[in-house]
């Protein structure tokens, strides 16, 4: 595969390469009311599942007429499809639209403190294809290396008209690798190289499509606004517990990413220190996935079951059961401390973690808030994440389903860096 560079989106409005295909064309080209209602129409049909066009126009407040000649391009367009009539009213049947899955591909490139994923995703968020593996530290040079292999894997067996529909690749990592030296254990010139290193420049030289740059929790919390969040809270507080910890806002049904994209980042929120030495520590020391990891490997434990066996910690023990009163007791902290400032509805609990951990982290969580004076505050609604580990890279290959089929683009993708 030729993987040739046409520069890339860095926060501006990206060039595509369409080759034809006249639902990205438009979504670049035109501006204006119509390329706003199309959007609107997606946005809808995602949030609320498949629509006929009577009960679009009721929602949008748009004419019939309007709605029909919308949805009649979507569909030609092939981002809308026709699901079965609905019978047994009076009058015509009722034809419902819902997103075609082949509408758009989308790539998602997950860089983490221990491994790396590549995903491919489709329009409705389903997983077409992954790729994934652990390191001992994150390189910029193997991974650009693992994608440009992982993109040609990936795409092999793809179509020339599925091609045609890749919107682009998403990159979610953490900002500022270089300055995370004690959690990633990474040598100097490593470090050093992330910081010379424009990591969404470089894979923009290595790929036609656009490329979008996000905070992995940020990302994460795009994945779970887009595709998860079951319960419609339009106002919530995410947390991602991963090798590192952060979150990501969302008010209005739209994510807030903040004016520098640091909205969320919780990691660096002080808790008072216990035992003899008093004063206040980033509550990341107390809940993050590398704090385990250091607990492990000084009792003897092969950490790297934490990154090489996603799905079953049963063997760590004790240990993990420690972790897990800890990580609860800090996180009701940053809820308590986050509902004081934001009137969030719900808050949304997510991580590198088994199911069954991340519910036992969730009924934990709230057996803790009940033990603070919570006078003067509104209850809030815990609940789990849906995708766990492959939250953040599904949230990167969200990214550029958002900039093209969605009304989240203009909060998302403005100029934060």
């Amino acid at each position: 595969m030729a993987l040739t560079g046409n520069g890339g989106a860095r926060g501006d409005e990206p060039a595509r390469s369409t080759n034809g295909y006249t639902g990205l064309s438009r979504g670049t080209n035109q501006a204006g009311v119509r390329l706003y209602n199309e959007r609107l129409v997606l946005s809808l049909i995602r949030r609320n599942g498949a629509l006929p066009k009577a009960e679009i126009a009721r929602q949008t407040g748009l004419s019939p007429q309007t709605i029909t000649i919308i949805v009649n391009q979507l569909e030609g367009d092939g981002l809308l499809q026709r699901e079965a009539p609905q019978r047994g009213r009076v009058g015509q049947p009722s034809v419902p639209y819902s997103l075609s899955p082949e509408g758009a591909l989308s790539f998602g490139l997950k860089i983490g403190r221990r491994s790396v994923d590549l995903i491919m995703m489709d329009l409705v968020g389903r997983v077409r294809g992954k790729l994934h593996r652990t390191y001992r530290y994150p390189d910029p040079a193997e991974i650009l290396a693992f994608l440009e292999t992982g993109l040609a894997e990936l795409t092999a067996a793809l179509t020339e008209g599925q091609r045609q529909r890749i919107a682009g690749i998403g990159i979610a990592s953490p900002f500022e690798l270089w300055n995370w030296e004690h959690q990633m254990g990474a040598p100097r010139a490593v470090l050093d190289a992330w910081r010379s290193t424009d990591i969404q420049a470089e894979v923009a030289r290595r790929t036609a499509w656009p490329v979008y740059f996000y905070n992995d929790a940020t990302s994460a919390c795009a994945a779970e606004l887009m595709l998860g969040n079951s319960h419609h809270y339009l106002d919530f507080l995410y947390i991602f517990v991963g090798s590192f910890l952060g979150g990501g806002v969302v008010l209005n049904g739209s994510l807030f990413p903040g004016r520098t994209g640091y909205a969320g980042a919780i990691a660096p929120m002080p808790v008072g220190r216990g035992g003899a030495k008093r004063g206040y520590e980033q509550i990341l020391k107390h809940a993050s996935l590398y704090v385990l990891a250091e607990r492990m490997e000084k009792a003897g434990q092969n950490p790297e079951t934490l990154w090489r066996e996603p799905d079953n910690w049963e063997a760590i023990g004790p240990l993990l059961d420690e972790w897990i009163a800890e990580l609860c007791h800090s996180l009701a902290v940053v809820i308590l401390s986050a509902t004081s400032i934001i009137d969030f509805e719900a808050v949304i609990v997510d991580g590198g973690f088994p199911p069954d951990i991340r519910a036992r982290i969730v009924a934990g969580v709230a057996a803790e808030l009940e033990g603070f004076d919570r006078q003067g505050l509104v209850p809030v609604h815990l609940a789990e994440g849906q995708f766990g580990s492959d939250a953040r890279a599904m949230g990167g290959a969200c990214l550029p389903l958002l900039a093209s089929f969605t009304l989240d683009r203009e909060v998302l993708f403005k100029d934060v860096r």
